[in-house]
């Protein structure tokens, strides 16, 4: 997120501003007033007897709710204010602005406060690449509100400005004629509503049920924390993190129609607003142990949008999971695939892991018999159709030339994928966190289809599959000169030689021989991969090694929380606490809100973690990674009925105690003390 703005969210809404509380878009700026990938505020501007403001201060309230302070006039060393400005917004089915002004002076004044107001009702694909829309606009006066309105054959879109206090209203806004008494003042509350119109000028958004919406969403927070393990230990800044990463978890929370009431995991903000299948199964695996029904939505929800056909535009198999959904104009009219999108590789087995390790944690037998078929259906696509070259091993290609993804792996940007001279490998490329995670599925496939769908001749056959796979891959993946295994096979079976995190995960999948692992855990923590602050996605030393590339040398919150999982698999405590430790302690630099990647720079170089400039924040799994590396640090697992608790703990942060950690066992309480000495 680009450092000085303020964001507000809540569910399907949120808000961008600058400091001062005001939106200015540009073409690519994601500034705005945003629902269901639509921009339906582009501009909304404060000005006192035609002044900007200047801001003295923001409160961050609440993630739903800011607070700006702010005088009239702008570019002065000394303000000697008369009048104060109080903008208090808070997001509620689009947003509500209390609007006060404060007269200091001892005598009455006039001023005049105006609100200038537009849209450009732009869809979130045309705000990321700058596209010309194709509709028309129109802006009405109607008793006493502004409408903004977009229409684009069957796609209707408003925007509704209205407020409490008397104003002229024009199409570029509403104006105030503000008499406010010595040390007095003038309040107004203005609400901006959008609407989504259907046949008939029916609104497609839900209708708006609350009747005093901020008292209930704070009540709903303080439920969410509640129900939450409490965290009592000596580290204050882990104090901190932890409840930073339970309050924008909470905030990063979505609601598709299809799941009622229910929320999943949202990706991020501000680009990724939405329903991601491999963001919202991670995220549910980081909070499995703090809060288990964000899993048990993603499982409901992707299984009911799993993919039921052969869709080259949707890049849609059978029994496939989907990548992204959304919402927008693009996608309404086909110049978009995401209606949804199945362009991934990974979140198929993914699903399947999901599945097993909710049931581990909770229980819940019954949604895994609910949702049999579908994790059947995802165990079939690994190897009916994601297996494009016959090998064995799961690679993608896209299907859908103009708009979709190339790379169909968690590193999805152009150029993730290269040998170590810095070359682009052809297509199909089968990477190799796929295989693990299709071993990973395959493994605990059986265990459910064993203990749970009464079928033990298909767990037999699942398991000498993923026997089969591991011993292959061992043999196929592993470069015996570096020790490591390879980035990917190529096109023709090649090696793609690049050393990369995701060696990291595959430790995680347990797909690695136990003598290679030994190997695997010193270049994690080697100087290439290892910076001090966490694991680089790309080694130094590689052609194509950039600390601040998106893939290709930064450190990514969510991939060492993964990698640190790992390494406690494989009983590497140490190595899993020193990669805990150094990201834990970069969540410090950002406030305890982890961004979705930041710079790779060797940590005896920089005294600070470096800023990614277009990192999401808050970001789902990178929110999430202080969870699961409290896991990783306590040694959190579940065996049959009962949680081993198994603590290393870096000594830095002293006394750690998880209280009320929901599972199948009720509520248990885990206790850990810093021990384990990391090197900086």
């Amino acid at each position: 997120m680009t450092e000085g703005l303020v964001q507000i969210l809540d569910g399907n809404t949120f808000v961008v501003s600058d400091r001062r509380g005001d939106i200015e878009a540009s073409a690519t700026d994601p500034t705005g007033l945003f629902s269901f990938d639509t921009r339906f505020l582009s501009r909304w501007v404060l000005t006192v007897d035609g002044q900007r403001l200047t801001a003295l201060s923001t409160d961050d309230l609440q993630y739903f709710e800011a607070r700006f302070f702010l005088v009239p006039g702008t570019g002065t060393v000394y303000v000697d204010a008369k009048t104060t400005v109080i903008r208090q917004r808070a997001v509620e089915d689009g947003f509500r602005e209390q609007l006060t002004l404060l007269n200091h002076d001892e005598r009455p004044v006039e001023l005049t406060v105006r609100i200038d107001a537009g849209c450009d009702f732009a869809d979130l694909f045309e705000v990321k690449d700058a596209l010309a829309k194709k509709g028309t606009y129109a802006t009405r006066v109607e008793d006493g509100r502004l409408v903004l309105a977009y229409d684009r054959d069957t796609f209707h879109r408003t925007t509704t400005v209205s407020t409490t206090e008397p104003a002229d209203v024009d199409e570029g806004g509403l104006q105030f004629l503000a008499r406010i008494e010595p040390h007095g003042s003038w309040t107004t509350e203005l609400r901006v509503s959008p609407a989504m119109l259907g046949p008939g000028g029916r609104s497609i958004l839900p209708e708006p049920t609350a009747t005093t919406p901020r008292r209930d969403m704070l009540e709903e927070l303080d439920n969410w924390r509640a129900r939450a393990p409490r965290l009592s230990c000596d580290s204050d800044s882990l104090a901190a993190t932890y409840e930073r990463s339970l309050v924008d978890l909470a905030a990063l929370r979505f609601s598709p129609a299809i799941a009622g009431s229910r929320s999943l995991p949202a990706a991020g903000l501000p680009w990724f607003m939405t329903m991601f299948g491999r963001d919202s199964i991670f995220t549910s695996l980081q909070a499995l142990p703090f809060t288990p029904e964000l899993a048990a939505t993603t499982l409901r929800v992707l299984g009911d949008w799993q993919g039921t056909r052969v869709d080259d535009f949707r890049d849609e198999d059978p029994g496939r999971i989907l990548h992204e959904m959304r919402y927008g104009e693009m996608t309404a009219f086909q110049e978009r695939p995401h209606s949804p999108y199945f362009g991934n590789a990974d979140a198929t087995p993914l699903y399947v892991i999901l599945m097993d390790e909710y049931e581990q944690w909770t229980g819940d037998a019954d949604l895994v018999r609910e949702f049999e078929q579908e994790a059947r259906a995802a165990l079939r696509w690994i190897d009916a159709y994601a297996d494009l070259q016959g090998n064995g091993y799961i690679s993608y290609r896209r299907r859908n030339e103009e708009t979709g993804l190339e790379n169909q792996c968690w590193k999805d940007s152009w150029d993730s994928i290269s040998y170590r001279d810095g070359r682009l490998p052809g297509f199909p490329r089968a990477t190799c966190e796929l295989q693990g995670y299709a071993y990973d599925a395959k493994m605990r496939g059986a265990r459910l289809a064993r203990r749970i769908w009464n079928d033990p001749a298909f767990a037999d056959e699942l398991e000498g599959q993923a026997e089969d796979l591991k011993a292959r891959f061992n043999r196929d993946f592993w470069i015996e000169d570096g020790q490591y295994y390879a980035l990917a096979l190529d096109a023709d079976g090649a090696r793609v030689d690049t050393l990369s995190s995701n060696i990291g995960h595959l430790l995680w999948s347990g797909i690695v021989d136990d003598d290679k692992a030994s190997a695997i855990a010193e270049h994690l923590l080697g100087p290439r991969l290892f910076s001090g602050w966490g694991v680089r996605t790309l080694a130094e030393g590689e052609a194509r090694y950039n600390p601040i590339g998106y893939h290709v040398g930064t450190v990514w919150p969510f991939d060492n929380s993964f990698i640190a999982w790992g390494l406690r698999r494989y009983g590497f405590k140490t190595e899993a606490a020193r990669i805990a430790d150094g990201i834990l302690e970069a969540a410090d630099f950002f406030a305890g809100r982890l961004p979705e990647a930041f710079g790779g720079y060797e940590r005896s170089v920089t005294r600070y973690p470096v800023q990614y400039p277009t990192a999401c924040s808050p970001q789902a799994w990178s929110t999430g990674a202080p969870l699961l590396f409290l896991r990783t640090m306590l040694g959190l697992e579940p065996i049959g009925e009962h949680l081993v608790v198994d603590p290393a703990v870096p000594v830095g942060f002293g006394r750690v105690e998880l209280l009320d950690i929901p599972g199948r066992w009720g509520r248990i309480d885990a206790f850990g003390r810093g021990l384990v000495e990391v090197a900086r």
